[in-house]
């Protein structure tokens, strides 16, 4: 019985935090992280001011873990895009055109890419894409390089400007520009690269 109610403590303990998350992600979409006040997410949520400080210090780390999440899910939908039964440079091309259509969730790019580095700083933005987005990047840029699909450069350098050419693009689609449009020119982008190690492994012989 005691087990019985340590597991229920901690599943009411889990929807609580959720529905903090969940309720602080629409708000902050809606209005904005400034105009967004602490007893609105409680009363939005359906949980006590106390429950919210119980789960975090204040509304810039509830913020963050929308953030988190956020991030999170697209990272997953990465992976799940770009399988490991896909070649390196197939699953590249996957990748990008997964990012694109996660960003495309109304919201996303506001809390991601404007309200993020704002309200967190760039740092910590930065830490976090290193957890999710820009890890998954990496990982694909490696892999193609090891199987010399694209030439041996600082990966990271490469990885920092690669996903910034792709938040660049989720930002002007969101602004209404050709969602099209830009995944054809991300996806010559990658390519470009990919020529690249073609190119260079032809020279070897």
């Amino acid at each position: 019985m005691q087990r019985e109610t340590r597991r229920s403590n901690k599943e009411r303990t889990e929807a609580t935090r959720a529905a903090l998350i969940e309720a602080a992600r629409r708000l902050f979409v809606e209005r904005g992280y400034a105009e967004t006040a602490t007893p609105d997410i409680v009363a939005a949520a359906g949980v006590t001011r106390g429950a919210l400080y119980h789960h975090f210090a204040d509304k810039q780390a509830l913020f963050r873990a929308v953030v988190e999440q956020e991030a999170a899910t697209i990272a997953v939908e990465i992976e799940r895009r770009a399988p490991a039964t896909l070649s390196a440079a197939e699953a590249l091309l996957a990748g990008g055109d997964a990012y694109l259509d996660a960003m495309r969730e109304p919201g996303r790019t506001r809390l991601l890419l404007l309200d993020g580095p704002a309200v967190l700083g760039r740092e910590e933005m930065d830490a976090i894409d290193e957890r999710h987005g820009n890890r998954t990047l990496r990982e694909g840029l490696v892999a193609a390089m090891r199987r010399r699909d694209i030439s041996n450069v600082p990966v990271d350098a490469l990885t920092v400007l690669v996903g910034a050419a792709f938040d660049r693009a989720a930002l002007a689609i969101d602004r209404g520009g050709d969602r099209d449009a830009f995944r054809l020119a991300m996806r010559a982008l990658i390519e470009g690269l990919l020529d690249g190690g073609t190119r260079a492994h032809d020279g070897d012989g």
